[in-house]
């Protein structure tokens, strides 16, 4: 193993220990900022499969992230729910609308793939809003968190503990996948979808595969996010929510799953900084202009995203 692919794979693992370390002593304060990072991370990386790994630019992702937290909390009734249960019941009904917004979306190309899952996502949205299914424009409370034996999510630690695990489960998965035969499909149809298809690979087959394992993986995020905030509401579908996660993995450098947390980590960051009148003052009011311009700076001078300015300043970009 060179040195590059053991630091590829040595600093994640040292991060989650160090932060499943760090937890037992943190403020709730602390502790639920670092859940909600960790959940955004989760989502960050779920669209990462799609832009990064196959070169699919999608606006309509938080609609998967949506329907994993309302499923939660609508199955969870007002007695709570089974946690090995209502995980995967999430996931599936998440990966299941993918499966069907992706069999008919994957057929176009560019800026028409992005338009027709911006409007898959606003269907979706609409439905939750317009209906009484997700309690209309309020949304819908949970009474009771997911538990199972122990493992009990009203317990704030147990769900800190569970977030972790999950989103080492998410990394871990997608470093395989990059290292697996799908993974390899995957890169060659970003860099080159005709001559995939010229050399007999089923390219719709792999982006479908793609894109409804990124759905999955969004509906774990949205599990985790109902079940940490107790209450769902069709914002969660909006487009604003897919545009500020496409703005994560951006910010934090595509085609690399450290540059999707570390993008996770700086806009939650900047966002929770910029609308703090205790750090900004009147500007605080403000803040999705200061959040705008800082991003702009950001990308203007970072094209690669932060992932490039951490090369830059290790020992290897440096020399």
């Amino acid at each position: 193993m060179t040195a590059m692919k053991k630091s590829a794979f040595l600093l994640p693992v040292a991060c989650a220990i160090a932060i499943g370390i760090a937890g037992p002593f943190m403020g709730n304060y602390a502790s639920d900022f670092v859940v909600k990072i960790m959940i955004l991370s989760i989502f960050a990386l779920s669209l990462e499969l799609l832009v990064g790994m196959t070169g699919l630019v999608s606006l309509g992702h938080a609609a998967f992230y949506g329907i994993g937290a309302y499923v939660t909390v609508l199955a969870s009734g007002s007695e709570g729910g089974n946690f090995a249960l209502l995980l995967p019941l999430a996931m599936g009904a998440a990966a299941l609308y993918a499966l069907f917004v992706g069999a008919l979306s994957l057929r176009t190309r560019g800026v028409y793939f992005i338009m027709v899952t911006l409007a898959f996502a606003q269907m979706a949205f609409f439905v939750f809003h317009d209906t009484k299914v997700g309690g209309g424009s309020d949304g819908i409370y949970m009474y009771v968190r997911p538990a199972i034996g122990a493992l009990d999510l009203e317990n704030r630690m147990v769900l800190f503990y569970v977030v972790l695990a999950s989103l080492v489960f998410t990394y871990g998965l997608l470093a395989l996948i990059r290292r697996s035969r799908l993974g390899a499909a995957l890169a060659g149809i970003r860099v080159n979808e005709q001559r995939m298809r010229a050399a007999g690979f089923s390219v719709y087959g792999y982006k479908l595969a793609a894109f409804v394992l990124a759905g999955a993986l969004a509906g774990l995020a949205g599990f985790l996010l109902a079940s940490r905030d107790g209450v769902v509401n069709p914002e969660l579908m909006a487009w604003h929510n897919s545009g500020e996660v496409l703005l994560m993995v951006i910010l934090g450098g595509l085609g690399h799953l450290r540059g999707a947390v570390i993008g996770a980590i700086a806009f939650t960051l900047l966002k929770e900084i910029f609308s703090t009148h205790a750090v900004m003052g009147p500007l605080a009011d403000h803040w999705q202009l200061t959040l705008g311009l800082t991003i702009i700076v950001f990308v203007a001078l970072l094209p690669k995203g932060l992932i490039g300015l951490v090369q830059r300043l290790s020992p290897k970009g440096a020399a």
